[in-house]
């Protein structure tokens, strides 16, 4: 098994046609491992939410190569794709885009019950995993009912119920109080970095810079260093 759960090489992105394209990703050279979590940090409008967008199969990068646990994911098919992502991957993005006709512990059981398991074990099982994330009074309240912090909580919990081996998260503490995202990002290391398995974390949050074993600095489209654990 290769070290890297995430490999790219010249990675580029544009966006618009003609006169009016930007180039938003230059030539991206980054990896994550296995067994690591990797934090992304660096200016607004750096590119860290494309390039961890085009990582997790979102939007298709417009050059240069990229291989996702060992595989060219560009290579696949969009049922491939799909189902790839289905099975392997997990996101919490800025945007919780939770159900909101579904309770906290449904919304969090939703990959599961993609997965053919039974509504019965999918909501027992998501429910205890969002009882380990202080959600446990809140386990049947429908989005609207919840806080920003707590709607964020139940989209961590519906990333990480799958055991997936890669978990890609856009600023996962960024509505969550000091304590509450210590919390979180302990639960990710505890539950989804392993052997062959590896967190990415687009984050401003210094507060959690301490949870990352190597931390990617990127400006203007490009990764400018790395800093690893100890350095």
């Amino acid at each position: 098994m290769s070290k890297h759960a995430v490999e790219t090489q010249g990675l580029s992105k544009d966006f618009g046609t003609g006169d009016s394209v930007v180039r938003v990703l230059r030539g991206v050279d980054f990896e994550a491992r296995h067994g690591e979590m990797t934090l992304l940090v660096g200016p607004s409008g750096c590119g860290k939410t494309t390039l961890i967008s085009v990582i997790a199969g979102l939007l298709d990068k417009t050059g240069g190569a990229m291989a996702v646990l060992g595989t060219d994911t560009a290579a696949l098919s969009s049922s491939e794709a799909v189902l790839f992502r289905r099975r392997n991957l997990g996101f919490v993005f800025q945007q919780y885009n939770l159900l909101p006709s579904l309770t906290a512990a449904e919304n969090a059981a939703v990959p599961l019950l993609a997965a053919g398991m039974s509504r019965k074990a999918a909501v027992a099982k998501s429910s205890e995993l969002l009882e380990r994330l202080g959600m446990g009074p809140r386990l049947n309240a429908l989005p609207n009912t919840l806080s920003g912090g707590q709607q964020q909580r139940v989209a961590i919990a519906r990333a990480l119920i799958h055991g997936p081996k890669l978990v890609v998260c856009d600023e996962p503490t960024a509505a969550l109080d000091h304590e509450s995202g210590h919390s979180v990002m302990k639960l990710l290391r505890e539950t989804a970095v392993g052997p062959d398995r590896a967190v990415i974390v687009v984050t401003h949050d210094s507060r959690v810079f301490e949870f990352g074993d190597r931390i990617a600095h990127m400006d203007d489209g490009q990764i400018t260093h790395v800093d690893t654990k100890g350095n």
